[in-house]
């Protein structure tokens, strides 16, 4: 939005207090190297403020403890002059619930953007599913990133009339065609079909199914990029069904790198069972890829045309394979695949944000617009 629609923005991260560095304590040595502050692309400025948060058992005042983090941050920019007309909250729990409590204490509009596990998973928990709702009702507008995603929202309580169903773009400069040739040069790949799985290796992204597809399509190589505890289970998986010197592992890598893999793919294998709205379909796709997918998330949203992918029921890996081995045998229609992606372009929906943004800031609601008997929010009864 900064790019396409020239807004002056501030972004405030709180992220939990660590004191130690050391690799051996893995992702919370990553939260305690993290800067105070930094400046991001366009001249962003963001701030990492730290807030405590007890594993496991801290869930439930996660919210407060970084809303609380989060208010000395903002302060400072009021105090500094700088006073944001809206916050913009990404992903319900505790994020949104956090920005909610910001939007009562400062008297500033909010708005809240629902991204998928947030929702489907954590809103499934009573006490979290009571707090997120709480958090919906003080927004002035409720994003969603799907159509699947709204209806789960309205189902937990939501207002529909107040929820706005806005699916997140993808950057076409950066992720565009490219000579097919050229591009599997650059990774050494092998001659003959390649599908590329991208995400976490964690069992939420399934690729053992993956996996256990290739071992029913001959001549097909399989590229898995990512990093995560399951690698070493995948490996063994892909030697006990003979396709382990079809399948390569690659770390996770750098958006420009990826487009690079992507173009050099014949089709891309996103085998999750759950997800949002899954970036990685429309990357693929801007890039000339096909994809082959379950139906999870906004998937079959995104897949709209059988030129350009395929939705596969279930999570029979016969199934998937004969999905995978329809789009191959089909041929290439990279064109058609790039147009595809094109209809969900940044600028476009960044200026449906803007609107969202000036629409929140224009009718904000003060708190007093709650109903009377909606609920108070506090950590002993969430």
């Amino acid at each position: 939005m900064i790019r396409d629609c020239g807004i002056d923005a501030r972004v405030i991260a709180p992220v939990p207090w660590f004191p130690f560095r050391g690799r051996v304590f893995g992702d919370y040595a990553k939260m305690g190297a993290t800067p105070p502050s930094e400046v991001r692309d366009n001249g962003l400025q963001v701030t990492h403020p730290r807030y405590l948060m007890l594993p496991r058992v801290g869930v439930p005042w996660q919210p407060d403890s970084m809303a609380f983090a989060g208010a000395r941050g903002l302060a400072s920019l009021i105090r500094a002059g700088w006073v944001p007309d809206v916050i913009d909250a990404h992903y319900f729990y505790p994020d949104g619930v956090a920005a909610a409590l910001l939007s009562e204490r400062f008297g500033i509009p909010l708005v809240i953007t629902a991204r998928g596990t947030d929702v489907n998973v954590l809103g499934a928990l009573p006490s979290t599913a009571r707090r997120i709702v709480w958090a919906a009702r003080r927004a002035s507008t409720v994003v969603a990133v799907s159509g699947r995603l709204k209806d789960k929202l309205t189902s937990m309580g939501v207002d529909e009339s107040r929820v706005m169903v806005l699916r997140n773009g993808v950057d076409l400069e950066l992720f565009g065609a490219m000579d097919q040739s050229s591009a599997r040069a650059q990774f050494a790949l092998p001659a003959g079909k390649i599908a590329i799985s991208v995400g976490n290796l964690v069992p939420e992204k399934g690729q053992a199914l993956a996996i256990e597809s290739l071992a029913r399509l001959e001549g097909v190589s399989l590229v898995i990029v990512g990093d995560g505890p399951s690698k070493a289970s995948l490996q063994s998986l892909a030697e006990a069904k003979g396709v382990g010197a079809r399948v390569r592992f690659l770390p996770t890598m750098r958006q420009k790198e990826l487009s690079c893999l992507y173009a050099a793919a014949d089709v891309l294998l996103l085998t999750s069972t759950r997800e949002g709205w899954p970036n990685v379909v429309l990357e693929a796709l801007a890039c000339g890829t096909p994809v082959v997918a379950t139906d999870v998330g906004a998937v079959a949203e995104m897949l709209t045309e059988s030129s350009v992918g395929r939705v596969v029921q279930g999570r029979d890996p016969a199934l998937f394979a004969a999905a995978v081995n329809e789009m191959l045998e089909a041929g290439p229609r990279r064109d058609r695949a790039r147009e595809h992606a094109a209809r969900f372009d940044w600028p476009s929906i960044s200026r449906a944000q803007l609107e969202i943004f000036t629409l929140a800031s224009s009718n904000s609601r003060s708190a007093d617009a709650v109903a009377a008997d909606d609920e108070p929010l506090s950590t002993s009864s969430a």
